[in-house]
């Protein structure tokens, strides 16, 4: 029985499979853990982007080029901008002081910026990164867990430069500009996206 163990420990280094621990009581720690790996996988496919999505995240579906998943009785948003990606399009942060999380993030050759803010005991995220953006309403606990899954999501975005080129000959992303109604758009202050009460089936 020994020997078997022992063999089983050699394989698994020879295999090279490691562990990365990450320390989720860090919102810091948890971004520029993440978005520091090179990050290959993927198992969502757009039209001119692919993704991967977390263990224990529901993809639920697609509106253009904004995809709605659900993970923990969390719904997330995201919304891929394929068009400033094809050209190369900066964006603009101003830190805010007054919010409860505010960061500009330049990690890996990538910019983007992470906003929580707090009104009514709810904490609206707001994670834009590799030109995407990802939001969410959650209460103070799920913080953490939602910044890693959307940590995840965002760094494992990948751009497939020919197809958005043919779909921008098509006018597939003409008007495409608008994300998800229920987004909350920065300085909004009231009035916070409220989860539907009933959860979908397949995220049971």
């Amino acid at each position: 029985m020994k020997k078997i163990t022992i063999l089983l420990l050699i394989t698994i280094l020879l295999t090279g499979c490691t562990m990365v621990r990450i320390n989720t009581n860090s919102v810091d720690n948890i971004i520029n853990v993440i978005l520091s790996k090179n990050n290959h996988l993927y198992n969502r496919v757009g039209k001119g982007y692919k993704y991967y999505v977390p263990r224990g995240v529901n993809y639920i579906d697609t509106d253009e080029l904004n995809d709605k998943l659900y993970s923990n009785g969390n719904y997330y948003y995201l919304y891929i901008d394929a068009v400033s990606y094809y050209y190369n399009i900066d964006f603009e942060y101003q830190v805010d002081d007054n919010a409860y999380y505010s960061r500009l993030i330049e990690i890996n050759d990538k910019k983007g910026y992470l906003e929580i803010s707090e009104n009514d005991k709810k904490y609206s995220i707001k994670f834009v990164y590799n030109y995407g953006t990802f939001e969410a309403i959650v209460d103070e606990n799920s913080i953490n867990e939602v910044v890693t899954d959307a940590s995840y999501i965002l760094s494992s975005i990948k751009y497939n430069d020919k197809v958005i080129s043919l779909s921008l000959n098509d006018d597939y992303f003409i008007n495409r500009e608008e994300q998800y109604k229920e987004f909350i758009s920065k300085g909004t202050t009231g009035n916070f996206l409220k989860a539907p009460d009933e959860v979908p089936e397949d995220a049971e």
